[in-house]
């Protein structure tokens, strides 16, 4: 069953973790608290404070305990949704101001393009927000990358490492499971999309293997063909 689509992960994959983790979060750790309490009253920001106060139940939290519970959870790394959500708009503001610019490995930039205009319809899978997804890829050093992508999906398809997200995302795009290769560099997300019934590969960019996976270093070595 030849290939059609191709769903990717961005961090560690077509992006550097060290780029989400040494400018992205420190970027929303310090720009969240005001953004939330200049914004609070925004109809978009409301909602997500709301399901904040929800997840962490706590539905009486003020405006300065929602901003701790936040800060909080990017110190530990949760993968909220309504903190992805937030995180995006405060990103938003940084690439419009030039303060941030999306990492996308060259050999990601390369093969994208490439495939592309072979035909594949390619899509983006990350914890980080939809929003997010289209910042990186909308503002990248490499630059507008948006209109490869077909569409984009982050965790209100599920999470990473359970197989229902990929069924999920499977029936969003119409495409059987078969016809889709993923890729990432964490093993628990291949297994989850591999009992989804999609093909797999695996991204290990300073090289090793990621276990029962077709393991690569670079993009430049992925043919969607052979899958």
């Amino acid at each position: 069953m030849p290939i059609k689509a191709i769903l990717t992960d961005i961090e560690g994959t077509t992006s550097a973790v060290s780029f989400v983790f040494d400018v992205l979060f420190p970027y929303a750790a310090k720009h969240l608290p005001a953004f939330v309490r200049e914004q609070a009253g925004r109809a978009d920001v409301a909602e997500q404070l709301a399901a904040v106060r929800r997840e962490s139940n706590e539905p009486d939290a003020d405006v300065e305990r929602v901003v701790e519970i936040l800060l909080g959870w990017i110190a530990e790394d949760r993968k909220a949704t309504p903190l992805k959500a937030l995180q995006g708009m405060v990103w938003e503001q940084g690439y419009q101001a030039g303060q941030l610019q999306g990492h996308v490995y060259p050999d990601a930039v390369e093969a994208l393009k490439r495939w592309h205009q072979d035909g594949f319809q390619l899509f983006v899978y990350s914890s980080g927000s939809i929003q997010a997804q289209r910042l990186i890829f909308g503002c990248s050093v490499a630059g507008d990358l948006t209109p490869l992508f077909s569409g984009y999906f982050d965790t209100t398809s599920g999470p990473k490492r359970e197989a229902q997200s990929y069924v999920n995302i499977t029936q969003a795009i119409h495409i059987k499971a078969g016809q889709i290769l993923f890729l990432s560099d964490i093993v628990e997300e291949l297994d989850a999309a591999r009992t989804a019934g999609m093909a797999t590969c695996g991204l290990a960019r300073e090289g090793g293997e990621l276990a029962a996976h077709i393991t690569v270093d670079s993009f430049a070595r992925i043919d969607p063909a052979i899958f």
